[in-house]
């Protein structure tokens, strides 16, 4: 450990933080770019979701990890997913709904656990008591595995829109059985944000009754 960087207390300049702001400028390049030119869009998108890796790592080698490096990284995630939804739903107009309702997952059930975190006192948003939810973030295989096969979904989805590749049969082209591959995986990642969601919902509501109870107590 750099005991240099552990003294440091500027958090804005923290490493894992200023990794989290070239991948936000990444993202914005990627979002730029992904209704004209999906080659460099893609790149950038890879470049911003690969280095999501590296900022944590940094954070643990120089005990750097602080509340707004882990709301970065979340916000860097969420939002650049909710992106390339938003540019999907561009190119494939008759599954809107079901790309809607993905990023509302998405978006909904993180916040909530982030904000639920918070008011629990946790020392990371990567802690939780359902077996589920403990077993995503304490596996990083598992972890990666779920949300490496996610984003391969969305991203075979935007590679499709723009190559279809040749005709199997009817009108089923080659590129479509990359995005069906990796459906299951992005499936299942959407089971657990809803679970995600529902346990949060639980924290906040716990929270909610021990303030009423304790209000009551002094009153008495």
């Amino acid at each position: 450990m750099d005991s240099s960087s552990s003294n440091n207390n500027n958090v804005w300049l923290f490493y894992p933080n200023l990794i989290g702001y070239g991948r936000i400028v990444l993202a914005i390049m990627a979002m730029y770019y992904m209704s004209s030119s999906p080659c460099c869009a893609m790149i950038c998108y890879a470049l911003s979701a690969g280095l999501d890796g590296f900022d944590g790592w940094a954070a643990r080698k120089y005990n750097q990890s602080s509340r707004f490096g882990a709301m970065l990284d979340q916000l860097t995630d969420r939002c650049g997913t909710l992106a390339l939804v938003m540019a999907l739903c561009k190119f494939f107009p008759d599954h809107l709904f079901l790309l809607q309702l993905s990023a509302v997952i998405d978006i909904a059930s993180h916040w909530l656990h982030l904000h639920a975190t918070d008011l629990s006192g946790a020392s990371s948003h990567k802690q939780s008591t359902n077996w589920l939810l403990n077993l995503y973030y304490t596996d990083r295989m598992f972890l990666g595995f779920m949300c490496g096969g996610n984003e391969a979904f969305y991203i075979l989805l935007y590679i499709r829109a723009f190559w279809a590749g040749p005709l199997i049969f009817g009108s089923f082209h080659f590129m479509s059985i990359f995005p069906l591959i990796a459906f299951p995986i992005a499936f299942v990642k959407t089971a657990i944000s809803v679970v995600h969601l529902y346990t949060a919902a639980e924290m906040v509501v716990a929270h909610d009754v021990k303030l009423r109870v304790e209000a009551a107590q002094k009153a008495q």
